[in-house]
């Protein structure tokens, strides 16, 4: 998967969000640093930080919800999870400030690894297996940052493999989709979709219930609350036109062009 930003203008286009702002590049970094000492340990370190419900749970090793986001499996799986992280988390960190984004993030992250322990106890199939299998990776904690980006810029165009734009609410929508019927059917191929899932589920959750800073909730405002902002335009907009005023641009007046900003 890869993406592609679209400016303001219609011809501008650039790869990414821009420079990491702090948090995400903290994230990243730390992220790099444990995989490189994973490979050095091997799966010493999977075995006592990964997340594995039996442990976690049942032998109150809880330091394992927190420590399994910052494993990973290879090279392409960090690089993916970083990667996505970078893309989607850059503007809700300059947007939420870098606390509110790292709070966010462990949340979502934490979340998805208690949700896979709901499914351990509803009656599925898989639901013994999942008890004792190891999940790592910061996929819950990026899928919670990818839902608040679909929240939040719904009709960005992402740009799949360069070549298809697709808006972001609906891209949000396919991987969740994904996320939930692999988890009910118990199949992925070793992916831990039980985790995508949770932190979807709980990102969600948490933009809908808590306020980030100064109490304002972090949801996408409603149906109603979209309708009066698009009347309040309306109306700005037929205010502009009625005296004559436009903003940005060039005005054809007295026979040339004005290139000031604001024209009256």
């Amino acid at each position: 998967m890869r993406a592609l930003y679209r400016s303001e203008s219609t011809y501008s286009y650039s790869f990414g969000p821009g420079p990491l702002p702090p948090a995400i590049k903290m994230l990243i970094v730390a992220n790099v640093v444990v995989f490189v000492v994973q490979q050095v340990f091997g799966g010493g370190m999977i075995g006592a930080f990964g997340f594995r419900p039996a442990d976690a749970i049942g032998s109150l090793q809880l330091w394992q919800l927190g420590t399994y986001m910052f494993l990973h499996g290879g090279f392409g799986h960090i690089l993916f999870n970083m990667l996505a992280l970078w893309m989607f988390g850059t503007e809700l960190e300059r947007m939420w400030g870098s606390r509110n984004f790292l709070r966010y993030y462990f949340v979502c992250g934490i979340g998805a690894a208690l949700t896979t322990v709901v499914f351990t106890v509803l009656p599925l199939n898989f639901a013994d297996q999942l008890w004792i299998t190891t999940t790592i990776g910061a996929s819950g904690a990026v899928y919670g940052v990818l839902l608040a980006f679909g929240m939040y810029f719904p009709n960005r165009p992402i740009y799949v493999y360069f070549l298809f734009p697709i808006p972001a609410k609906y891209f949000v929508m396919i991987f969740g989709g994904i996320a939930l019927l692999s988890s009910l059917s118990g199949g992925g191929g070793g992916v831990a979709h039980t985790t995508h899932l949770g932190g979807l589920v709980v990102g969600y959750l948490y933009l809908r219930r808590f306020a980030i800073s100064r109490g304002v909730r972090l949801s996408r405002p409603g149906t109603i609350a979209d309708l009066k902002y698009r009347w309040l335009r309306w109306k700005i907009d037929r205010a502009r036109r009625r005296f004559d005023v436009y903003t940005g641009g060039r005005r054809f007046h007295g026979g040339r062009y004005d290139d000031d900003h604001t024209v009256h």
